[in-house]
């Protein structure tokens, strides 16, 4: 059965009966997220290429397509109609924009990345990138670095849905138990394992998400219209220095590090890399704090050795 859902906008309350579309959401984080959805009685339909099996059996529909081939894409979703549109796989201003052209939604939330500042800074605000001023192109996914053509889907969005009609989420890292990244498993691993690694900052602050955090952000934003930019992470940031520290307690076992060594996942940031989350905070989400559970998910890969 269908929840009936309080949906706010500009102090007026609708009760609506919402169907979602959600361009991915079968892998990683999206995962909690759609599930969240189903929990909260949302008409789910989810769009994939059909090559990852879910865990969502009856609860959702399914939709099977190509978003990066046009006839694909215009077979599955032309005259569409959809509440919401969760896009958790545009990489590009191409992917917004192919899809857009297809179907009709009252919003449009897109999975952005906090790769779009440059550079991050301390308690990085979302001002710092702006969509609406910066200067559009329309590029695939290959056409340059993964913070550019990110900000180009966010200056996609900005055009299509207008400044009240679409969400870009600003995610940094995102860690769990089903990341498939392995960056958080190499510094455990290089350490049991003795193997040297180069960290060009142990003591750069950044800021990390958890994935059942992040999907369960991205459902509050169903029924908790922000618009334009938000970011989304753990309250406080964390030092690669605190990571390494705690797996040499856990193990009582010394990094090995070098100049020569791996290079380490999350070198490269400036000095105190994280985010502010203070629209996110007044739109009435509350985060964890880092310490919550990053600990934990260290003694998690730990125990997997």
């Amino acid at each position: 059965m269908i929840q009936k859902m309080y949906y706010f906008y500009e102090r007026k309350c609708d009760i609506i009966q919402m169907k979602i579309l959600v361009a991915g959401g079968t892998r990683f984080f999206g995962i909690p997220m759609v599930k969240s959805l189903i929990k909260d009685g949302f008409d789910v339909t989810v769009a994939t290429r059909g090559k990852t099996e879910d865990p969502f059996g009856d609860s959702v529909s399914r939709i099977i397509y190509d978003r990066h081939d046009e006839s694909s894409t215009a077979s599955a979703m032309k005259g569409r109609s959809f509440d919401i549109v969760i896009d958790k796989i545009a990489y590009c201003s191409q992917d917004v924009e192919l899809l857009s052209k297809y179907l009709s939604c009252g919003r449009y939330i897109l999975m952005s990345s906090a790769a779009v500042y440059k550079p991050m800074r301390a308690n990085t605000p979302e001002s710092d990138f702006n969509a609406g001023n910066y200067g559009y192109r329309l590029c695939r996914r290959e056409d340059s670095d993964y913070g550019e053509v990110k900000r180009q889907a966010e200056c996609a969005a900005f055009r299509t849905f207008g400044e009240s009609g679409y969400t870009a989420v600003r995610y940094p890292v995102v860690m769990g138990k089903h990341d498939y990244t392995g960056r958080l498993q190499f510094y455990v691993s290089h350490i049991v394992n003795g193997i040297p690694m180069f960290v060009d900052d142990l003591d750069c602050e950044i800021s990390f998400i958890e994935e059942n955090e992040a999907g369960n952000f991205l459902e509050f934003l169903v029924s908790h219209k922000v618009a334009g930019p938000v970011n989304g992470c753990s309250l406080s940031g964390i030092s690669i220095r605190s990571i390494i520290d705690f797996i040499e307690k856990r193990t009582n076992k010394k990094a090995v590090l070098s100049d020569s060594g791996d290079a380490a996942p999350y070198n490269g940031y400036e000095a105190h890399s994280t985010l502010s989350t203070e629209i996110a905070e007044n739109a009435g989400y509350k985060f964890s704090n880092i310490n919550d559970w990053i600990f934990r998910l260290i003694d998690f890969y730990l125990n997997e050795l």
